[in-house]
């Protein structure tokens, strides 16, 4: 009688078992670290959220549980599909890119519920990689700013000239006020080059001068 051999494959065929939770639970939760890391890390938005990026961890977890679940049993995948559905999520995304990760997280969880441990892993290596690359790339370059100033009318000349040597520098908005003129201007600079900001307050009447971070992409 020969020996038998272990094959980690035989563990996602047939009924659920605890050590094929175990693996599972444990393969969604490196997998969902490496998503933790790569949105940390390519990340531009304005305002970083912790727990947002911790959510990701748990959603590629729980996917991957809901469908271990759900495709060991025949019955029971109707009822929660059922009750899945009834399930409302009213918290905003106001970033396109965070959807993305959302749907990347449940694309892996279902992977490796699904026993395809070797597809997630790549997946989430080429496109964990991918977007490094991408946001190194983009991180060289110009990025979106927004400009504010607050001044008194008698420097608006002055500010007028200056503005015009900025790079690519567009007027959004202007507020003119009894107390003084808020002006709003769109541009487009490295993230090292903002000492130009100080100059703004040399100024003869500017009152403050305010650079943000600008989520949106500029038109060329």
């Amino acid at each position: 009688m020969g020996a038998s051999t272990f094959n980690i494959g035989d563990l996602f065929q047939g009924t659920l078992n605890p050590l094929r939770v175990v693996i599972s639970l444990v393969a969604s939760l490196v997998i969902g670290l490496i998503i933790y890391f790569v949105y940390r890390k390519t990340f531009a938005g304005v305002v970083y959220s912790r727990s947002f990026n911790l959510s990701l961890i748990m959603l590629t977890m729980v996917s991957a549980l809901v469908l271990m679940m759900i495709s060991s049993n025949m019955a029971l995948s109707l009822g929660m599909v059922g009750a899945l559905s009834i399930v409302r999520f009213r918290t905003a995304i106001k970033d396109p890119i965070d959807t993305v990760f959302m749907f990347w997280a449940v694309g892996e969880g279902l992977a490796v519920g699904a026993g395809f441990l070797d597809v997630g892993f790549i997946g989430v290596l080429v496109i964990g990689l991918l977007l490094l690359i991408v946001t190194g790339i983009k991180g060289s370059q110009a990025s979106p700013f927004l400009l504010i100033l607050h001044y008194d009318e008698r420097a608006s000349q002055q500010i007028k000239g200056m503005i015009k040597q900025l790079p690519r520098a567009r007027v959004k908005s202007k507020t003119v006020q009894r107390d003084g003129i808020e002006l709003t201007v769109e541009l487009r600079i490295r993230e090292s080059d903002v000492d130009f900001v100080d100059k703004f307050l040399r100024v003869q009447g500017v009152f403050d001068a305010t650079l943000v971070a600008h989520q949106g992409d500029l038109i060329s």
